[in-house]
């Protein structure tokens, strides 16, 4: 597909890997709207967003490509979505960070269980449901930028799986506690007002659960510097 008219001299995108591009970003909308969503589902949503990023990092592999992207009239769009992808890689961090603080959390409800204290587990149990609302707060100071008609189609494709990387990492951060909660819901017992009891493999569940998260977003963020390196090598050679 090529470029709009302000751009047209930039050649156009390998259609298969463009179509293979659209249909996992399709695909991944439907992932992070479905009403059964989990964690294991966000999981590899991060992934398909890491592979979309080595797609898009084909198509920039290529020489006419990447002589379009140098040309005045594409450069600017380029250092703008390299500024905004800025946001995202920040996201990543910050929920990196979360996740971690999550996993601990875990790990220190299964050492008050343990020991049995009814009174030490609520309070942990408190303790992650609040951690995981921290998580969403970074989302609620970002500003929607996506790609206008005039961009270029692949600063469009950078844009368009920028903004669904935020989506999801946003939707990641508001399943957390209700993933917690359904867990404890289901699996966990009631004995008395705020005291709860737990089998100590469902808190291991949960555990591996929040790194395998932190994998994935580590994942997605690994793809995010290797495309954000690779466009500053193109528009400084």
């Amino acid at each position: 597909m090529a470029c709009h008219q302000r751009s047209a001299s930039l050649p156009s995108i390998p259609h298969s890997t463009e179509s293979k591009v659209e249909v996992v970003l399709q695909g991944l909308q439907t992932h992070i709207s479905s009403p059964s969503v989990t964690i294991d589902t966000m999981c590899d949503g991060l992934g398909r967003l890491g592979d979309i990023y080595n797609c898009i990092e084909e198509i920039m592999s290529f020489p006419s490509n990447q002589a379009g992207l140098s040309l005045p009239q594409n450069k600017k769009m380029v250092e703008e979505e390299l500024e905004r992808s800025l946001v995202l890689i920040d996201l990543c961090n910050s929920m990196q960070e979360n996740l971690a603080h999550l996993k601990m959390s875990t790990q220190e409800l299964q050492l008050v269980l343990k020991r049995g204290d009814a009174a030490a587990v609520q309070i942990k149990v408190e303790s992650f449901i609040r951690l995981a609302k921290q998580a969403q707060k970074p989302f609620k100071k970002i500003t929607s930028s996506k790609a206008t008609a005039e961009d270029c189609r692949l600063v469009r494709l950078l844009a368009e799986t920028r903004e669904m990387s935020i989506t999801l990492l946003e939707s990641t951060s508001h399943l957390l506690p209700k993933q917690f909660a359904a867990t404890k819901g289901s699996k966990w017992s009631l004995v008395q007002k705020r005291k709860v009891v737990c089998e100590d493999e469902q808190l291991q569940v949960l555990e591996r659960s929040m790194g395998n998260l932190e994998n994935s977003v580590e994942f997605l963020f690994r793809r995010l510097i290797q495309s954000r390196v690779s466009l500053l090598n193109i528009l400084s050679s």
